[in-house]
């Protein structure tokens, strides 16, 4: 398939030509991309959010994938960059808790600022505060934390106590709350993800680059949870020390989410967010790369997943702006 792109000064003339005259271009017919005198339209033919799009809207960008696990990539208003791996559902760790936030705030929404509703600390959160085999965060019964604080606990250190907590607050239990998670996956076409608990401890819990990749897009819609992911630390109060967050691609310009996840099963897995300029604008660009490593321990996986983000979001910062400005069609 051919994808003819042109500047962003023809869009208004190409808009006014042919079957789409007078429509926006949106979805799977076509792409628009704003990024100032360095964008471009993507006439009919375009494949934003497809699966198996081989290398993408965005050919001339060559990227170091990782030759093991599942890894997919998309430039937001422009399209994939490709997808490459295996495509069978695979664990996700604590990648999960994405969705668990996404859940939280779509029924409990919060306004940029605001702290929301204060939950009390049951006591089964606070006994698994003390768990040897698994990520939790030191949590005393009784205590009130705001709706915000826990979003924080959650998704910096990886709580799984504090994501149980959540479930149990929204839902009545964890069992009513997964639910509600494998339906908003349904809702976003999430059709090869499967949620089994709502902190990404048990390795039922599957999915692949490219559904994660669905779930980063609408994430990072919501205001709140895209502030969270880019803290590197956070006090809490009530909670010992400096929380940190797990992700240290946070160092790196440009990178502003998003959420690890590593167990023995589930090897290394990172969905990220960067930025990446072009001209004088910016383009999120988002990546989910799983299965790094897996099989052996959960911090060699989480190493491998996040050495090699960070090499793709390195490639995708320096070679993206010279292909959105090369004019010439593009194979997909």
């Amino acid at each position: 398939m051919i994808v003819r792109r042109v500047r962003a000064a023809g869009v208004g003339r190409a808009l006014r030509k042919g079957p789409h005259r007078g429509k926006a271009l949106c979805g799977a017919a076509a792409v628009l991309v704003v990024a100032g005198a360095g964008g471009w339209l993507a006439l009919p033919g375009g494949t934003e959010g497809k699966e198996g799009q081989g290398d993408g809207l965005v050919g001339a960008v060559s990227l170091p994938w990782p030759d093991e696990g599942q890894t997919s990539i998309e430039v937001q208003g422009v399209g994939s960059l490709g997808s490459r791996g295996d495509r069978r559902p695979v664990p996700i760790a604590s990648v999960t808790k994405v969705m668990t936030a996404y859940v939280i705030l779509k029924e409990h929404p919060l306004a940029a600022g605001e702290k929301g509703p204060r939950i009390t600390v049951d006591a089964a959160a606070a006994q698994e505060s003390h768990s040897l085999s698994e990520s939790t965060v030191q949590l005393r019964e009784g205590r009130r934390h705001s709706q915000r604080e826990l979003l924080e606990l959650l998704l910096l250190p990886s709580g799984n106590n504090v994501a149980r907590l959540l479930a149990r607050w929204d839902a009545g239990s964890q069992r009513a709350f997964v639910a509600k998670m494998n339906r908003a996956a349904e809702d976003l076409g999430m059709t090869r993800t499967t949620y089994t608990g709502a902190s990404g401890f048990e390795s039922s819990t599957k999915s692949t680059a490219d559904d994660q990749l669905k779930l980063a897009r609408q994430a990072m819609r919501q205001p709140v949870l895209r502030e969270v992911v880019a803290l590197r630390s956070t006090t809490v109060p009530g909670v010992p020390g400096t929380v940190t967050n797990t992700n240290r691609l946070l160092e790196k310009p440009g990178v502003i989410g998003l959420k690890t996840g590593s167990s023995t099963p589930a090897g290394g897995n990172l969905m990220w967010a960067a930025e990446a300029k072009s001209g004088a604008g910016h383009h999120l660009v988002l990546g989910v790369v799983l299965g790094q490593r897996a099989d052996t321990t959960p911090m060699e996986g989480l190493e491998a997943a996040i050495d090699r983000s960070g090499a793709l979001i390195d490639a995708v910062q320096r070679r993206l702006p010279g292909a959105l400005r090369a004019d010439k069609p593009v194979r997909s």
